[in-house]
């Protein structure tokens, strides 16, 4: 009987982990996003960061901008750089809700997460955003501490 051959364990949850603290995210949405072959290796190495990044709609297309992937090592053919301006992949009727959605004032498109689905295509999920004020980051401090502390007297209790 042969042995079943275990699957190498990749990352496969990249996350924005300050946009949800610095922005107010009002709606989100998955959108595929064009890769080449050494990228899509990186990423599923866990080699890629959304920290600093953003989306934004140019000539009817979604770009996804300051994207970080670090080269994979073992790549010959070409030298890519780390941040490059990556196609979003939107339906047409998508991105035109969305650029009338950004006509408002103080809206943004942020990518919160980078993910495989289950067919092993790289998918990004954009929140559409509005940036929090100082004191609505102070109150989300604080109701963040109170619920950690919440938790520490229910495991005690």
């Amino acid at each position: 009987m042969a042995k079943k051959q275990e699957k190498p364990s990749y990352v496969t949850v990249i996350q924005n982990r300050k946009a949800r603290f610095e922005f107010e995210i009002l709606d989100t949405l998955v959108a595929g996003i064009e890769l080449l072959g050494s990228e899509v290796k990186s990423v599923r190495l866990g080699r890629a960061s959304l920290s600093e990044s953003y989306a934004m709609i140019h000539h009817g297309e979604v770009w996804i901008e300051n994207m970080q992937i670090t080269p994979y090592e073992l790549n010959t053919l070409d030298k890519l750089e780390p941040k490059r301006s990556r196609k979003l992949l939107l339906h047409k009727n998508e991105i035109r809700r969305l650029q009338s959605e950004l006509g408002e004032k103080g809206l943004t498109l942020i990518p919160l997460k980078a993910f495989f689905n289950s067919k092993g295509m790289l998918k990004v999920e954009l929140g559409l955003a509005r940036g929090k004020k100082l004191h609505d980051k102070r109150e989300s401090i604080k109701s963040r501490d109170a619920d950690r502390l919440l938790q520490q007297i229910r495991k005690q209790y």
